[in-house]
């Protein structure tokens, strides 16, 4: 399959899935801030969300381009990140509406875990793909990759402590993502990655 059909389909459902979201944003009746005020809790859970689903549609842009062959075990382990990407929607607006109550907070932290254990496990099976070890080489270690899970997990778990605790580890993850990620970029600018 060609890398380009796959890439253009994962950027139409990210972009759908942020679409989704957004209109999960209710527009108050209201013309006050008060009314504003009203969905903070929504508001934040939003731009979390948008945080993360732009990370990973960033790095997975990176991904594919690097990427010099697609197999059908790569288009599944794609379609294994789509369908938890595709559950943000509903794990933020169950936060958001509920005002970080600990079940949905632990529940908006498994989303995250497990998207991110799917794009793990989609990076390893493009590496296995391909013909030379240069995206392998140029993955390195993936420290932030590894550790991102552990700290979502200990998210899951502190939900029930304090689910304020959870939304700040979840919101580090995306901090400590926020800066680019210039592993996979000399591997497209020198042209190593075919388009």
């Amino acid at each position: 399959m060609d890398k380009g059909r796959l890439e253009a389909f994962s950027d139409a459902v990210i972009a759908i899935i942020i679409t989704i979201m957004v209109l999960e944003l209710r527009v108050p009746n209201e013309t006050t801030l008060a009314a504003l005020r009203g969905l903070g809790a929504v508001f934040f859970c939003y731009v979390l969300s948008f945080v993360h689903l732009g990370i990973y549609w960033n790095n997975h842009h990176h991904l594919i381009k690097a990427a010099d062959r697609i197999t059908g075990g790569v288009l599944w382990a794609n379609l294994n990140l789509l369908f938890w990407l595709s559950l943000f929607p509903f794990a933020t607006g169950w936060m958001g509406e509920n005002d970080f109550a600990e079940l949905p907070t632990a529940v908006y932290g498994a989303v995250l875990l497990l998207a991110a254990i799917a794009y793990y496990t989609l990076q390893t099976t493009i590496v296995a793909a391909q013909p030379d070890p240069t995206l392998d080489a140029a993955l390195g270690r993936d420290l932030k990759g590894k550790l991102s899970p552990v700290i979502y997990a200990l998210g899951i778990a502190m939900a029930f402590v304090s689910p304020w605790i959870s939304i700040a580890l979840y919101a580090s993850v995306a901090f400590m993502w926020l800066g680019p990620d210039r592993r996979l970029e000399p591997l497209i600018d020198t042209g190593n990655a075919r388009d």
